[in-house]
C-alpha cells in the first residue's frame, strides 16, 4: 500500500486548488507525453488553477510556493522551475478532432503562451485557442492530484492519463504502435522501434507503477500482424484499494477533518457533503463550535442545522466591560482579517499551509486547522507571521 503522508493538504487551500482532479482535455494529453514527470505535474497543477477562467481572463497567477507545494517540490530550486516553465511554454499542443458542427478540426498550439516568475508569484497564459479546447466539458479527463504526486516515472503518469479517461469503457481500445510510442514520447528513439525493448524498458514498469499508485488497475493486450506487434490496448479496472480513498465525489470533502466531526455528530454522509459545498468548510466549523459551547442541547444536528441557517452566534460581551487586553486581541484579530481577505484565493492557500508546516505541537495545529487564523492557541505566532508579510499593518495595533 503506497504512503499517502505526502498527499496535498487541501485543508489549507481553497477555490479550485481545493479540487482533487482537474479536467484535462484529450487534446492535451494526447501532446504532453514528450514532457519530463515535472513538466507534466506542473502543467496539470496550472490547468487546475486556470479552469474556471481559462476563456474569461487572458492571465492566471498562483503562488509560487502553492505551486511548488502541489507539485511536491522543493520550492527553493528556482532554476528547475523556471526550466520546466520554459519546456512546457517551448512543448507544441496538437489538437484532430470534431468540432461542435461535426467539422475535422486539426490545431496547434504551446502548452503555455508565456509564463513568467516575479516577487514570488507564477503568471503564465494559454493561447485563446488553446484555452477555448482546455475549457471544453464535453471531452476531459479527470486527472487527481494526490494520485499524480506519487508517481516517479514521467511515462508512468503518461500511461495513466491516458488510460484513466477510458475508465467508464473498461478498454483504451486499440493503438497503433506507433500512436503509443508518441504518447509516452518515445516516438524519435530508434532503441524503441523494437517492441522487445519498448515493452521491457517502457510497458511494464509503467503498467507496475500505475496498477501500484493509481486508482486504476490496467493489463495490456496486444495484436499482431504476421509476427510483428501492430497495436496495443490496456484493458481498465477500477482499483478497490485507492478509488473510496482518491475519488469519492470529486471534490475531496469526504477527507476533510470537518466531514469526519459532522459524521461523528450524526449527520448523514449526504447532508454532510451538502453543508459544506454550500456554507464552506470555515462557517460549518465555526457552528459545529458554537453548538458544543451551548448547554442542555438534546439535538445536535437540529441545533445545528438552525445554527447554520439562521448564522447563530455567540452574544458579543458589552463594550463597557471588555478589558483593554481583549480590546487589542480584537484590534488584532481585525487586522488579520482584513490582511488574509486582501489575499489573493491562491496566496490565501499558501499562506494557510506555509504557516501550519511552522507547528510543530499536535495540539496547535489542531487548533489552528480547526480555527484557521483565529485560533487563540497561536496567536503569538499568527502575528508574528502577518508581520513578516505586513510590518506596517500592526504599528497602529
Amino acid at each position: 500500500m503506497p504512503d499517502y503522508s505526502d498527499d496535498i493538504d487541501k485543508d489549507g487551500l481553497s477555490g479550485a486548488l481545493r479540487r482533487s482532479a482537474v479536467k484535462k482535455h484529450v487534446a492535451a494529453i494526447h501532446v504532453s507525453g514528450k514532457l519530463t514527470l515535472l513538466q507534466r505535474k506542473l502543467s496539470n497543477v496550472l490547468l487546475l488553477n486556470a479552469y474556471d477562467t481559462l476563456t474569461s481572463q487572458a492571465t492566471h497567477l498562483i503562488d509560487a510556493r502553492t505551486l511548488c507545494m502541489m507539485i511536491g517540490y522543493n520550492s527553493n530550486d528556482m532554476d528547475t522551475l523556471k526550466g520546466s516553465l520554459r519546456g512546457l511554454a517551448e512543448t507544441v499542443a496538437e489538437w484532430d478532432m470534431l468540432d461542435a458542427e461535426g467539422e475535422q478540426e486539426w490545431g496547434v498550439s504551446s502548452l503555455l503562451s508565456y509564463a513568467k516568475l516575479k516577487g514570488g508569484v507564477c503568471e503564465y497564459a494559454y493561447s485563446p485557442a488553446l484555452a477555448d479546447k482546455l475549457s471544453d466539458p464535453k471531452v476531459f479527463a479527470l486527472i487527481n492530484l494526490n494520485i499524480q504526486r506519487r508517481f516517479t516515472s514521467g511515462h508512468a503518469l503518461a500511461l495513466y492519463e491516458n488510460c484513466y479517461r477510458f475508465v467508464r469503457t473498461g478498454s483504451t481500445g486499440w493503438w497503433p504502435l506507433d500512436t503509443f510510442r508518441r504518447l509516452m514520447g518515445v516516438s524519435d528513439s530508434a532503441y524503441y522501434e523494437s517492441y522487445k525493448h519498448l515493452n521491457a524498458k517502457i510497458i511494464k514498469p509503467a503498467v507496475s507503477e500505475v496498477n501500484k499508485t493509481s486508482n486504476i488497475v490496467i493489463r495490456p493486450e496486444i495484436r499482431k500482424r504476421g509476427r510483428t506487434v501492430s497495436d496495443i490496448r490496456f484493458l481498465i479496472e477500477d482499483n478497490p484499494q485507492l478509488a473510496i480513498l482518491d475519488l469519492d465525489d470529486g471534490a475531496g470533502v469526504r477527507n476533510a477533518p470537518v466531514y469526519g466531526r459532522l459524521r461523528a455528530l450524526g449527520v448523514s454522509d449526504r447532508l454532510a457533503r451538502q453543508w459544506v459545498a454550500e456554507h464552506g468548510e470555515d462557517y460549518v466549523l465555526a457552528k459545529m463550535d458554537y453548538v458544543a459551547g451551548q448547554s442542555g442541547v438534546q439535538n445536535p444536528v437540529r441545533y445545528l442545522t438552525a445554527a447554520l441557517k439562521e448564522d447563530f452566534k455567540a452574544e458579543p460581551a458589552s463594550q463597557t466591560d471588555v478589558a483593554p487586553q481583549i480590546k487589542a486581541r480584537a484590534a488584532q484579530l481585525q487586522i488579520i482579517r482584513d490582511l488574509a481577505a486582501g489575499r489573493s484565493p491562491t496566496q490565501r492557500d499558501a499562506d494557510r499551509r506555509l504557516f501550519l508546516n511552522t507547528l510543530d505541537d499536535p495540539a496547535a495545529r489542531a487548533d489552528f486547522e480547526r480555527h484557521g487564523w483565529m485560533s487563540a492557541l497561536n496567536a503569538a505566532n499568527i502575528r508574528a507571521f502577518w508581520e513578516d508579510l505586513a510590518p506596517s499593518a500592526f504599528e497602529l495595533a
